[in-house]
């Protein structure tokens, strides 16, 4: 297809101040996870203003317009909720309403990732006004929520509850100017241990729990730190990278990089602050490339030294999600969130990049001050994890992603996105969807997806 994509470039340019402002705007509304009612109503009013052919609210919360009448989906999809501020002392000015300039506009969710929201509603603006509705599809904007709480159960919703299959979904999570085709999975793991409490003038007469959990906090910093020689005892994640001990898989773990794993919460119970811990928990954030499945990093943990010495003292298990939405609607799921890469020939992964180099080249693009960040391949992956790992990881259905800002502004005080950015975003998303090609699609896109967990998720 043969698209002007000097014309495209000037609309979307002709609505930077308006992008700018709906950010702005959407910043101003906080909206942590199951708090997001204000700014999905700001979000619908923007659509209903644009003259989206209809702009509606699901029953778990997430916000969708929609142009064209086709019977196929394209979904462009950006997660409205953020995280919190954190020490508000860590931040320079007022995180909810911030402050611009001619480059950047500062403030929460500007990168993370509502700057992604505005780019795609008026790329979907952009498409009604060039008469740009690929024939025969129509175009679905997903505000989707909870993301930061529970990555992907807003798909989990969309494609089980409501029924929608989209042919492909771009997420404009940030990318630092790149096209991701892919990023490793997560699970969010529970240990728990018991132990016996007594007075604390005589702890020799009790079974702290505390202690022991201490031994396995240390196995599993090893875990994440050690190298992967015979001699190691805990042998390190990095292990995944080699043909020995990945021989599947061990390519593709490289092109993801290597599973992490970290303690990210303790917990504790004791009579009293004189008295000897009965019990202690902690959460593990495991984050899990090609060639490692739910299975394998619960038994890892199982395995390790101390958690083979406490026995039965020790459970090992996988969090389930059940928060209420800002709704009251409560889809429950599992915290198992899989790994997935399409393959970089995909017809909707390259509708992104004859997008892009049609209209900005074939090198990323972004100001100077992130030239050292952006200076990669222009087709890469996430070190993060996204929407994707229900829409592409559980379900199949392709995905790609290209949005404005920078990861390492994710969930950092100060945080800022680049305007420039919100202009070239929306131009390649008016593009790309044009420039998929059908006939290109093949059966399988997929290079690697990780498999399901064996609950019957609905």
């Amino acid at each position: 297809m043969s698209l002007d994509f000097e014309k495209i470039k000037e609309t979307a340019e002709g609505y930077r101040e308006d992008m700018c402002r709906f950010l702005r705007a959407m910043i101003s509304h906080p909206s942590e996870s199951c708090e997001e009612k204000e700014v999905a109503e700001c979000i619908r009013a923007e659509m209903e203003k644009l003259q989206f052919d209809k702009a509606e609210i699901d029953g778990l919360g997430n916000v969708i317009g929609w142009i064209g009448d086709g019977d196929k989906i394209i979904a462009i999809d950006g997660h409205i909720d953020t995280v919190g501020i954190g020490n508000r002392d860590n931040w320079e000015k007022d995180p909810y309403e911030g402050y611009e300039t001619d480059e950047i506009i500062y403030g929460r969710g500007g990168s993370d990732q509502e700057g992604g929201v505005a780019s795609a509603v008026y790329a979907a603006k952009m498409m009604k006004d060039l008469n740009l509705i690929p024939k025969g599809y129509k175009i679905m904007i997903v505000g989707s929520v909870q993301e930061e709480d529970c990555d992907g159960m807003c798909w989990q919703y969309i494609y089980n509850k409501s029924g929608i299959k989209p042919e492909f979904v771009i997420s404009t999570e940030p990318t630092d100017g790149g096209i991701y085709r892919g990023h490793r999975g997560r699970m969010e793991i529970r240990v728990d241990v018991k132990g016996v409490s007594c007075h604390g003038s005589a702890p020799e007469r009790g079974d702290n729990a505390i202690y022991k959990m201490a031994d396995i906090i240390a196995d599993i910093r090893s875990l994440n730190n050690n190298g992967c020689d015979e001699s190691t005892a805990v042998k390190g994640l990095v292990k995944m990278l080699s043909p020995k001990f990945n021989p599947d898989h061990y390519e593709d773990a490289r092109f993801l990089g290597r599973g992490t794993c970290t303690v990210s919460q303790i917990f504790y119970t004791s009579p009293s602050r004189c008295a000897v811990a009965d019990s202690c928990a902690i959460s593990v954030d495991r984050r899990m490339t090609a060639g490692e499945t739910w299975e394998s990093c619960l038994d890892e943990i199982r395995e390790l030294p101390s958690v083979k010495k406490y026995g039965d003292d020790v459970h090992v298990s996988m969090y389930m999600y059940d928060r209420p939405s800002w709704t009251g609607e409560v889809y429950e799921t599992e915290c198992y969130f899989p790994t997935w890469i399409n393959k970089e020939n995909a017809a909707h992964v390259q509708a992104l990049v004859d997008a892009h180099k049609g209209l900005y080249g074939d090198h990323r693009m972004g100001p100077d001050s992130t030239k050292e960040l952006r200076n990669r391949p222009l087709i890469d992956k996430w070190t993060f994890s996204t929407n994707c790992v229900s829409i592409q990881g559980r379900y199949g259905i392709p995905c790609v992603g290209f949005g404005p800002g920078a990861e390492s502004q994710a969930h950092a005080p100060n945080e800022i996105t680049y305007k420039d950015d919100l202009v070239r975003c929306a131009a390649v998303y008016t593009a790309a969807v044009n420039l998929y090609n059908e006939e290109n699609k093949t059966e399988d896109v997929t290079q690697f997806r990780a498999g399901k967990t064996d609950n019957d998720i609905k």
